[in-house]
Formats: structure tokens, C-alpha cells, sequence
């Protein structure tokens, strides 16, 4: 009788695993399951919304996207929605696969914006960044933080500032405080056309806004190019194309922000992009490169031109990647995380433009489900934004 009663203690003593590895588990498991799994305990609760879970789950999840082998879609997605439509509804942001761009799903955003008027200001660490580019010259902001994956949002609070008549914004993940931030550069009203005047950051830790300075040469003015296309994040540092104006001459550059010192940079573009006759320059960033976009013409035809930065910061390490003969004037939207540019190709007599996915190693072109013009930027699932002051639950 002995050895049955004790049977069943061995069971349970043979099966149960130690907490450290239960975590591990844990950590590579989506993120909409682990929102269920804290209700199991208190301990898998308080587990699960630790800053060092949350990184650790991050982690992983870029690991295993890192040694995807290609032979299915991955963790990767990709998230876009119609920019400058007439809806009186709610915008709805797209879910697709990255590597195919095939449709998975469709998210509507879960807080109001002017109708057409949402705006993606950038992706980090599965945290979208969204602003209402209709009244962000007003008084007061309308910027939000938003996880899809765990159905939390956060809008920031307004800027110190009085109206403003003209805003561009970058968002970023500082991994040295494991915070994000959000910059915010304006003018006054009556100002020279988007000259950068007044410079704010947000942080997410502080939940709040304060002014930086723009920490140039003397004598040098810069317009930053508003371009409706996320910001890119490249080696811890956000840019811009602008126009810089130093001892009244005017040449367009690369103006980046360092998300650690909160200091802007000067860059200068490829040399032989300066010979282009260009109708769109844009920069993006491809597979952690900082990449320079431009739609140009030579002689009768178009051409999609794209250099890559391998050393970054060395002007010298600018190298011409490829260059795509477009039948039509064309525009570059962005790329997915595995390298592929999404082009708008411009169609004749008012016919609906066709966005196309290019392979930047083959060339090879692919017609995608498009329908208008969009914002467009790459997404992970996590748990940014599990807890916190102000964070809102939908």
C-alpha cells in the first residue's frame, strides 16, 4: 500500500520542470498567449511582465527570424494602411506576411483620427508609432503608441508648444535604457517653409516631452524633407533628406539624429546620385543598412536607383547596389525586412496605380493587392507596452 500511495508524488515530482526553464518556454511562445498565461499564477504573471521577459521574448523572436532558412514566411510582418482616403470610418491597417505580402488579416485602429489623415511614423520592436498628419498643426497632438499583437495603446500628451505650422516625426527604440522615443521637429507660423526651428523628444520612461537643441555647424538652416514614409532607425539613429542652407548655398544632404547622444549628424549622399535627375529621393533601411532611394531618369527611361552604406558614417562605403528599369515614373513606399522594395507605379489616363514588389537580388517583379496609396512599415508581434502609465486596453 505504501508504494501506491507514493506513486503518485514521484509522477508529480518527475514531471514538474524548474521555473528557469518553464520561462524559457514561456519566452518563445506569441505574444497573445502569454497575455492568456497570466492568469495561470501570480508568479507567471509578474514573470511575464518584466522588463527582462519582455527583452528576452524580443530576443528570441529575433533569433529565430535571423536564422530563418527562407523556406516559409517567418515571424515577420508587414503592416499598411490607405493614406490621404475620404473614409468617414475608422482606418484599418493590413496585416501581411513580409516574405510574400500575402494578406493574413485586417486591423482597425482603435482610436480616432481625420478620416484619410493616419499616418505610420515608424515601427520598433513590434510598437507602431501612429500620428494624425491633420492636426498636428494644431494645438494639441495626436500621436499614439500601439501594440496590435496585445491590443494596447498610448496616446502621448501634448506638446509644450504653442500652434505650430509645420511637423515631421521619427520614432525610435534607445536600447542602452530600453525606452523609446519620439521626435518631434517644427516650425512657427510665418516661419520659412519648414526650416527646423523647434525640437522636442519624447520618451515612453518619462512620459513626457522636452526640447532638444539642433546641434549643427554655425550658419547652417536645414528643411527636412515631410515625405509620408516612416523614418528609418539605422544604427541607433534616425534621417532625413533635407535641404541644407550653410553661408547661403543650398545642397540637399543627409541629416541623422543619435538616439543615445541626441545629437544631429550631417551625411552626405552618394556621389553618383548627384548626376540623377531625380523626381523622388528617399532612405530606408535595408537589413540594418542605411539604403538611398532615388527615382531618376537617364536619357528617355526610368530607373530606381539604390545605394547601400556598408560602413556606416564612411562616406566612402556608399555602394550602388542596383539599378531597376522602370517602364513608368514610379515611387518607392519602403522595404519589407527581407529586402524587397515596394514600388507605386504611376498608370496612364487616370487609371488605379499598381504597387509591385521588387526582389533587390533577382529583379524580379510581383504584383501585389494594393489598391491606393499607403504607409507602409515591417512588424513583429511582442510585449511592448504590456504595463505602464496611461496605457489603454481594447
Amino acid at each position: 500500500m505504501s508504494e501506491k500511495r507514493e506513486l503518485p508524488i514521484l509522477r508529480r515530482r518527475k514531471n514538474d520542470l524548474p521555473h528557469d526553464i518553464v520561462l524559457n518556454i514561456l519566452t518563445r511562445l506569441p505574444a497573445k498567449s502569454l497575455i492568456r498565461f497570466r492568469c495561470v499564477c501570480k508568479t507567471w504573471d509578474s514573470s511575464i511582465t518584466s522588463s527582462y521577459f519582455i527583452s528576452t521574448h524580443l530576443n528570441n523572436l529575433a533569433h529565430d527570424h535571423d536564422n530563418d532558412n527562407g523556406d516559409d514566411d517567418g515571424d515577420g510582418y508587414i503592416i499598411y494602411m490607405p493614406w490621404g482616403t475620404n473614409s468617414s470610418n475608422r482606418a484599418v491597417c493590413t496585416v501581411a506576411f513580409d516574405r510574400t505580402f500575402d494578406r493574413i488579416s485586417e486591423v482597425e485602429i482603435p482610436f480616432d483620427f481625420t478620416p484619410g489623415r493616419a499616418q505610420i511614423v515608424g515601427s520598433c520592436n513590434g510598437l507602431l508609432c501612429l500620428a494624425d498628419i491633420g492636426k498636428l498643426t494644431i494645438s494639441k497632438d495626436f500621436i499614439y503608441l500601439w501594440n496590435p499583437s496585445i491590443k494596447k495603446f498610448k496616446r502621448l500628451p501634448d506638446s509644450c508648444l504653442g500652434q505650430l505650422d509645420f511637423v515631421t516625426l521619427g520614432f525610435a527604440y534607445h536600447p542602452e535604457n530600453n525606452d523609446y522615443k519620439v521626435l518631434r521637429i517644427s516650425s512657427y507660423p510665418g516661419m520659412e517653409p519648414h526650416l527646423a526651428d523647434e525640437i522636442e523628444v519624447y520618451t515612453l520612461s518619462s512620459d513626457s516631452w522636452r526640447k532638444v537643441g539642433m546641434s549643427l555647424r554655425a550658419n547652417v538652416m536645414v528643411y527636412f524633407n515631410n515625405f509620408p514614409l516612416p523614418i528609418p532607425l539605422v544604427s541607433g539613429a534616425l534621417h532625413w533628406m533635407a535641404r541644407v542652407i550653410e553661408d547661403k548655398c543650398k545642397s540637399d544632404m543627409i541629416v541623422s539624429f543619435d538616439v543615445n547622444s541626441e545629437k544631429f549628424r550631417l551625411l552626405g549622399m552618394p556621389d553618383g546620385s548627384k548626376k540623377i535627375v531625380r523626381f523622388q529621393t528617399c532612405l530606408a533601411s535595408l537589413k540594418g543598412k542605411l539604403a538611398f532611394l532615388t527615382i531618376g531618369q537617364s536619357e528617355h527611361d526610368y530607373h530606381c536607383f539604390m545605394w547601400v552604406m556598408r560602413e556606416y558614417g564612411v562616406l566612402e562605403s556608399w555602394n550602388k547596389l542596383f539599378v531597376v528599369p522602370l517602364e513608368r515614373l514610379s515611387a518607392c513606399i519602403g522595404f519589407t525586412m527581407y529586402g524587397t522594395l515596394l514600388l507605386r507605379c504611376l498608370q496612364p489616363n487616370n487609371q488605379t496605380d499598381k504597387f509591385v514588389l521588387v526582389d533587390t537580388k533577382t529583379l524580379n517583379e510581383k504584383d501585389t493587392d494594393i489598391q491606393s496609396l499607403s504607409c507602409v512599415a515591417t512588424f513583429t508581434e511582442s510585449l511592448a507596452l504590456l504595463d505602464g502609465a496611461n496605457v489603454v486596453s481594447y
